[in-house]
């Protein structure tokens, strides 16, 4: 493989939809990341899910065939960690909601996890766990409401699994905000933090950002001023993407990770050789077109985005002007 990123001085690989799916790497991913190495590519693993310690999370990496050191994965736990230290003096009370990863986050920073409201906490950080119930959100509700700062790690309403989406740390969030009528700092993606500590980590001036949330992924690139790579190998959609308001617009398009394989500029999202877009005055529709030399679908939706962004945002009704369009837009589902 060619160094296919060389305007890029980092690559940072969101997880969970990205790499991995589940306990299972998304196709040919440790594959890819391989090539990515041999060809001089600088990466860092970043993800909001702070269930598990660096360690475990490059120990599961490996095992699947991407090789990795602690030192190349950052969790929202740790960027959480630091933005509290930030905001509250050493050994202060911070009551975890969350896994142990994330109380012993917590615990390197040089502040005191515990566990209830009757602990007088000044902080509450909360991540997703499967364990979290009803007890530990009113101890968090408690304390919250008694004044102590509350930090999320990340608000991703859910979290993709072998067996689809399931809820995550947001919908949890959800809940305290609802009880408390308070908002949290958040520390990972889409709020800088994370992106921030990994930039700084790395030395990085301009890295890629890449992952598969148009709300966390792609918002968080937008709002660091960096270029983002939206895959479609987990959460969002193709029908998301061409509805995305301006803060969530990737730069590049790819369906999973195996794009970067090739130049990564033919992924960018403008209009595509072999599709031609027209807007229908009378409906509002967008009309596609193929002279049928690609047969790229997705070629389509980067033509179809590049249009509609250009003019509009929002939900827009694509029809097809030939079999051509007619398969690409089922292929993405579009039709």
């Amino acid at each position: 493989m060619n160094k296919p990123l060389n305007s890029y001085d980092a690559v940072l690989l969101d997880l969970d939809g990205t790499v991995l799916r589940g306990a299972q790497p998304v196709a040919e991913v440790p594959d890819v990341i391989s090539e990515l190495r041999r060809a001089g590519q600088v990466l860092q693993f970043i993800t909001n899910n702070a269930a598990r310690a660096p360690e475990e999370v490059a120990e599961q990496l490996t095992a699947i065939g991407i090789r990795t050191a602690p030192e190349e994965v950052l969790t929202s736990a740790q960027a959480a960690a630091a933005l509290l230290t930030s905001l509250l003096p050493a050994d202060s009370a911070v009551l975890v909601v969350g896994t142990a990863a994330l109380a012993a986050a917590v615990r390197s920073v040089g502040l005191r996890p515990v566990d209830t409201a009757s602990e007088q906490p000044v902080a509450v950080v909360q991540d997703h766990s499967p364990k979290t119930g009803w007890a530990q959100l009113s101890e968090a509700c408690l304390a919250i409401r008694g004044g102590a700062k509350w930090v999320a790690c990340n608000i991703d309403r859910t979290l993709p699994t072998e067996r689809g989406l399931l809820p995550g740390n947001g919908a949890m969030v959800a809940a305290l905000q609802a009880a408390t009528d308070r908002e949290p700092k958040v520390a990972g993606k889409p709020a800088r933090p994370l992106l921030d500590t990994a930039m700084g980590r790395m030395g990085a001036q301009h890295p890629l950002v890449v992952g598969d949330r148009l709300d966390t992924d792609i918002a968080g690139a937008r709002a660091a001023g960096l270029d983002a790579l939206l895959v479609l190998s987990g959460v969002s959609d193709a029908v998301a993407t061409l509805a995305a308001p301006r803060e969530q617009r990737p730069t590049y398009l790819g369906a999973d990770l195996r794009v970067l394989r090739g130049p990564l500029d033919e992924t960018r999202i403008q209009p595509r050789p072999g599709w031609r877009v027209e807007f229908d005055q009378a409906t509002g529709d967008l009309l596609l077109s193929s002279d049928g030399s690609s047969k790229d679908p997705l070629d389509a939706v980067r033509t179809l985005c590049a249009a509609w962004w250009g003019e509009c945002s929002g939900p827009v009704q694509v029809r097809a002007c030939d079999d051509t369009s007619a398969k690409a837009l089922e292929a993405v589902g579009l039709a």
